[in-house]
């Protein structure tokens, strides 16, 4: 865990100092940074009506520091690293008793997010007829304090399969006018108050990308997970969505973007936006 927080101090220092995951997007598409090249993203997050079953806590949910760095190792090969530098709770409603002790003085809370470490790699160029596939796997690190009430400070790993397909025209910088891209993989969750039990989640995105002009995107997508018990899902494991549209537009070597949130499941936050900037610096190695 410590190597990998000093991972990402290093990869933080370097955007500053100087296609994959794609802002406001949360689903992977197949594209990996280039060899030696690190792209940063930083964002905020507003959710309204985020719910927290594990705490028992409902409120809106400000995240500030959103970011996701990657490195290409290789041609087809990225590390990431994703998570949240601090998030904050207004609470609305809780439970008492709380399902868990909570360390909470008065009507907010805040904590660090829990960071992700995965590689993506790319298996197949997409051809005239047939998509491009990639894997992507990982594991969420345990660094958030579930007293604080918005974390789970659990351990969960997952493993998806990425499939990609370009359409349209291409602009003078090889980009197609319209991207599609899914994921389909499993979660493994530890249940936080159980023993010796875990929560395998599917795992779905389905997004798009389409260029307007060469600066302009209309993003959308679909994502989340889905519980694959046939009864209630333990706490902390339940299923969430989102669904997602918005731009990106990109201006002075940097893309920004912007989108609105509206919420697929019981589980989900009602609604929000979020908004951020992207860099891509050339290669380093």
């Amino acid at each position: 865990m410590k190597r990998a927080f000093l991972l990402f101090i290093s990869i933080f220092g370097l955007s500053f100092a100087a296609s994959a995951q794609q802002r406001p997007l949360l689903t992977d598409d197949v594209d990996t940074t280039p060899s030696g090249a690190v792209e940063i993203s930083v964002g905020a997050d507003f959710f309204q009506n985020s719910k927290f079953p594990l705490s028992g806590l409902t409120g809106d949910l400000t995240r500030i520091g959103d970011v996701r760095a990657k490195i290409g190792i290789s041609s087809n090969v990225e590390i990431q690293v994703e998570g949240v530098v601090q998030e904050f709770l207004a609470i609305n409603s809780q439970i008492n008793p709380s399902p868990i002790p909570l360390d909470i003085n008065g009507n907010s809370t805040n904590d660090t997010g829990d960071f992700i470490l995965s590689t993506k790699i790319r298996l197949r160029n997409e051809t005239k007829n047939l998509p491009a596939i990639g894997v992507k796997f990982g594991f969420q690190m345990p660094n958030s304090n579930q007293a604080r009430g918005i974390g789970t400070n659990q351990i969960n790993v997952f493993g998806k399969v990425l499939l990609q397909k370009k359409f349209g025209g291409k602009n003078k910088e090889n980009v197609s006018r319209f991207n599609v891209y899914g994921n389909l993989g499993l979660g493994i969750m530890t249940a936080p108050l159980a023993d010796f039990t875990q929560n395998d989640v599917l795992l779905y995105g389905l997004a798009g990308i389409y260029r307007v002009n060469d600066r302009i995107n209309i993003v959308s997508e679909v994502n989340g997970r889905a519980n694959t018990r046939s009864g209630d899902a333990p706490l902390g494991t339940e299923s969430i969505g989102q669904f997602r549209i918005g731009t990106q537009i990109r201006a002075s070597g940097l893309r920004f973007d912007t989108a609105a949130v509206f919420g697929l499941t019981k589980y989900s936050p009602r609604s929000g936006f979020t908004f951020g900037v992207t860099y891509i610096s050339p290669s380093i190695f």
